[in-house]
């Protein structure tokens, strides 16, 4: 599969690079749990972080002129352990220059149809808003805490009122996970595109609708395998992003977050127009290899490490 991989980005002239596992910042979303250490020279120490993913050093490389890059690596998530989850897995993020969302959806399609041997039915394109509605009734993009509720109460979900309170996109998490996505690609790649804006805190915004992000994710089989965006460029839109997050974090009681100011300053100097995404290549070879949980995969998964 990685060979695989190799040869098609090779094949398109996109750049396999590297970059550091352990960075001075960490990601700043409220979804994710990131891995701290202690840098040592005695008498000082400094904490540094194992990274969630490769996107903020990579975005540093395409802004100091890179062109298209692959790379192929570990990410680590605190706290992720499951039949779909391991705390260190393997990711796959690319970014290619001069590309729209339409046309990172026409590479992810191609590069599945590689890995698969064309085996899979004929992918699927489909707004959120559209598939959310399909299953729930409800509209994604304007939210109404008591038809919300409601709907909940129906669904026998009414653990959802509690976890989600009065947040529009924890409500959107929750009923997409439990209502929507087991739903998704039937051996088909399935990509939802056009999240909701109070999801995407890397996307750009819908240059013709501002509660909508150029944001997609690929789903096959039920199984959640990438999430991709057109890149927001706007180093003050990005930074509002990040400190937004970061109390967001603190005001739920999660660990403090270290906002990546590297990543703030490479996109001042000019992130050129892009788009990325990754993928978790574990889940992907589960499903090529027709396995039923990211352990079998794994030479030694977490309990085992």
């Amino acid at each position: 599969m990685l060979q695989r991989i190799r040869v098609f980005f090779e094949s398109r002239n996109v750049l396999e690079v590297e970059t550091p596992l352990l960075s001075h910042a960490s990601s700043t979303d409220t979804q994710l749990e990131f891995f701290s250490s202690l840098y040592e020279t005695p008498p000082h120490s400094q904490q540094l972080f194992l990274q969630t993913s490769p996107e903020f050093a990579m975005k540093r490389l395409l802004a100091a002129d890179s062109g298209s890059i692959f790379q192929i690596c570990k990410a680590f998530r605190n706290g992720e352990t499951g039949c779909f989850h391991n705390p260190e897995f393997t990711i796959l993020e690319w970014y290619r220059v001069d590309f729209d969302l339409a046309q990172l959806m026409d590479e992810i399609e191609a590069l599945f149809d590689d890995l698969f041997d064309g085996k899979l039915n004929p992918p699927q394109r489909i707004s959120y808003q559209t598939i959310f509605e399909q299953f729930t009734g409800l509209n994604a993009l304007i939210f109404s805490l008591e038809d919300y509720s409601e709907f909940a109460k129906q669904s026998n979900l009414p653990d959802a009122i509690t976890i989600c309170g009065e947040s529009h996109a924890l409500w959107l998490d929750f009923l997409f996970s439990f209502c929507v996505q087991p739903n998704l690609g039937k051996n088909a790649l399935c990509l939802v595109f056009d999240y909701p804006a109070c999801q995407s805190s890397l996307a750009r915004l819908n240059a013709e609708n501002s509660l909508i992000t150029e944001r997609v994710e690929v789903f096959l089989n039920g199984i959640e395998l990438g999430n991709g965006f057109y890149e927001l460029t706007d180093a003050a839109e990005q930074n509002r992003r990040f400190d937004a997050e970061i109390q967001t974090r603190k005001t739920k009681l999660l660990p403090v977050a270290t906002k990546d100011e590297r990543l703030i300053a490479a996109l001042e100097f000019g992130l050129p127009d892009c788009s990325g995404i990754a993928l978790g290549l574990d889940r992907i070879l589960m499903i090529v290899a027709n396995l039923p949980k990211i352990a079998d995969v794994l030479s030694f998964e977490f309990s085992r490490a």
